[in-house]
C-alpha cells in the first residue's frame, strides 16, 4: 500500500477499508510512513471525519499495536472504570475500592494530568512509597489477589496511540471524536476488561464542552466497545463547576477517603454511588440500580470500601497509614483563606480556570515531564448557588509560598460570577448512553 494514496483517500472523503487504516498505523509505528504523513492523515479524518466502521478499525489497528493484557482472561468479570477527565475529578479513587469491596475486580490502569485536568496516577503518587508502574505479571497477580489493581498506564500498551497523541497535540488535531474515541478506547481495550464504564465529563473544566458533543464522544466509544465484545456504558456528568471541594493531588486523595468513610461532599459521593451501582449492575452482581445502590452504600457504612483501598496501597508498596490518617498525607506549609469580592450568589464557576489555578501552583502540569507537587491545591469553601456576604471564606489556598498565593489569586477570582438571584445549577448527572441507560436513567434524575 502507499501512504499518500491512504492520505488522498481520506482528505477526499473517501471510507477507508480496515485493511488501509491497519496498514497505516502499524507502517507509522514502525517507522514506515513520517510524522507529517501521520500528522497530514488526521488532519484529513478532523476535516472529513470517520464512519462507524473506520473508527473501530482505527482503534483495533491502535490496540495491536503493542501488548494486550486480556485481564478478562484471568478473572472473569473484571471491570474497567475511565474519566475523560476533570477538575477535582477523585471518582476513580473512590469508585475502585468501593466496586472491588462488592466483589467485582477491577483492574485499573490510569493517566497521568496534563493542563487544567487532573491525573488518576499523580494523586496515587501523593501517598508515600505506593508504586504505581507495575508490570504485566504483577498487575494481574493484584487483580487476582486483592480484586483491585491500580497502575500507570504502560508504554507498550496500544504505543500507536502515544506516538499519535504527542503529534496531535502539536498540529492542532486533538479536537476529533474518532480520534479521540479510538485513543481511549485503544488503551481501554488492551487492558482487556469485559465490563467498562466511561464516565464523559461535560462543560466548562471538560475537554468536551456541550452536551451534544460529549454524547457524540460517548456513542462512538460505546459502539467500539460493543464491537470488540466488551460490555460498555457511558455516563454524562456536568463539569460546570469542579467535583467536590478539594483541588489538588494529597488533597484529592484525603477528599476520596471522607467519601469512603460516608463524609465527602454530596456532589462526589452521589456520583461515586451512582458509578459504582452502575457497574454492580453491568456485571449482574446487583439486580437493577437501587440495589447496586445499596450495595455501594452498604461498602461505605461497613468500612470495606476503605478497607480495600487501604489493602491495595499496602500490596502496591504505599503506606496505607496515610489511607487511615489523612493528616499524615503531604502538606503545604502555607494555607491562606481568599474572601468573597463581594456579597452575592455565586452564579457560575469556571472550572477550568479553577484547575489553571492549581497547576500554577505547581499541582498539575503545562508539559510532559513537568515536575508534581503533591501538597498542594485548593479547597473550595464555597460552591455555585452559595450566598456570600463580601469577605465571608471563598477558597482556601495551599501553596509553597505567600507569593506563590498572590499570584493565582486573581486569575482564581476571576474564575467566580456573582449575581443578586440564586442560579438554576446544571443537573451533576446528564443521562448515560449503552445497554444500561433505561436502569440508570431514573437514579441519575433523582441525582
Amino acid at each position: 500500500m502507499n501512504a499518500v494514496e491512504v492520505i488522498r483517500h481520506k482528505r477526499d472523503g473517501k471510507a477507508l477499508s480496515a485493511e488501509e487504516i491497519a496498514w497505516f498505523v502499524t507502517a507509522y509505528t514502525h517507522g514506515d510512513v513520517t510524522d507529517y504523513q501521520m500528522a497530514a492523515f488526521c488532519m484529513a479524518v478532523v476535516w472529513r471525519g470517520m464512519t462507524r466502521e473506520e473508527t473501530v478499525a482505527l482503534t483495533l489497528a491502535m490496540l495491536h499495536s503493542g501488548e494486550e493484557l486480556h485481564a478478562r482472561d484471568v478473572l472473569t468479570p473484571v471491570a474497567d472504570k475511565h474519566s475523560t477527565g476533570g477538575v477535582g475529578d477523585k471518582v476513580t479513587l473512590a469508585v475502585a475500592p468501593l466496586v472491588a469491596a462488592c466483589g467485582l475486580p477491577i483492574a485499573k490502569m490510569s493517566g497521568r494530568g496534563l493542563g487544567h485536568t487532573g491525573g488518576t496516577v499523580d494523586k496515587l503518587e501523593s501517598i508515600s512509597g505506593l508504586r504505581t508502574e507495575l508490570g504485566r505479571d504483577e498487575f494481574l497477580a493484584l487483580v487476582k489477589r486483592h480484586g483491585l489493581a491500580l497502575s500507570a498506564q504502560s508504554s507498550e500498551l496500544a504505543p500507536a496511540d502515544g506516538m499519535m497523541y504527542a503529534l496531535r497535540d502539536v498540529t492542532a488535531t486533538v479536537d476529533s471524536i474518532p480520534l479521540i474515541a479510538a485513543s481511549i478506547m485503544s488503551k481501554k481495550l488492551a487492558v482487556g476488561p469485559s465490563h467498562l464504564l466511561l464516565d464523559v465529563k461535560v462543560g466548562s473544566g471538560a475537554f468536551m464542552k456541550t452536551e451534544t458533543a460529549a454524547r457524540r464522544l460517548a456513542r462512538a466509544m460505546v459502539q467500539i466497545g460493543e464491537d470488540a465484545g466488551v460490555r460498555t456504558v457511558a455516563a454524562l456528568s456536568s463539569m460546570e463547576q469542579p467535583l467536590g471541594r478539594a483541588v489538588g493531588n494529597a488533597l484529592e486523595v484525603a477528599e476520596a477517603v471522607d467519601i469512603l468513610r460516608g463524609t465527602g461532599p454530596a456532589d462526589v459521593t452521589e456520583l461515586c454511588l451512582h458509578e459504582t451501582a452502575t457497574l454492580l449492575v453491568m456485571a449482574g452482581i446487583a439486580d437493577g440500580e437501587p440495589d447496586g445502590h445499596a450495595r455501594a452504600e452498604r461498602a461505605v457504612r461497613d468500612g470495606s470500601g476503605l478497607a480495600k483501598l487501604a489493602e491495595v496501597v499496602a500490596a502496591q508498596g504505599g503506606d496505607a497509614r496515610q489511607i487511615e490518617d489523612t493528616s499524615l498525607l503531604p502538606k503545604a506549609p502555607v494555607r491562606v483563606e481568599i474572601g468573597a469580592p463581594q456579597s452575592g450568589y455565586i452564579t457560575a464557576m469556571d472550572a477550568e480556570r479553577i484547575g489553571m489555578a492549581s497547576v500554577r501552583l505547581g499541582a498539575g502540569r503545562m508539559h510532559k515531564g513537568d515536575p508534581i507537587d503533591p501538597a498542594v491545591g485548593l479547597v473550595l469553601l464555597a460552591k455555585a448557588g452559595d450566598w456570600l456576604d463580601a469577605g465571608a471564606p471563598l477558597v482556601e489556598v495551599h501553596a509553597r509560598s505567600e507569593d506563590d498565593v498572590q499570584a493565582i489569586r486573581d486569575g482564581l477570582l476571576g474564575a467566580y460570577t456573582w449575581g443578586d438571584e440564586a442560579p438554576a445549577l446544571t443537573p451533576l448527572l446528564l443521562g448515560s448512553v449503552g445497554r444500561e441507560s433505561r436502569r440508570t436513567r431514573k437514579s441519575a434524575t433523582r441525582s
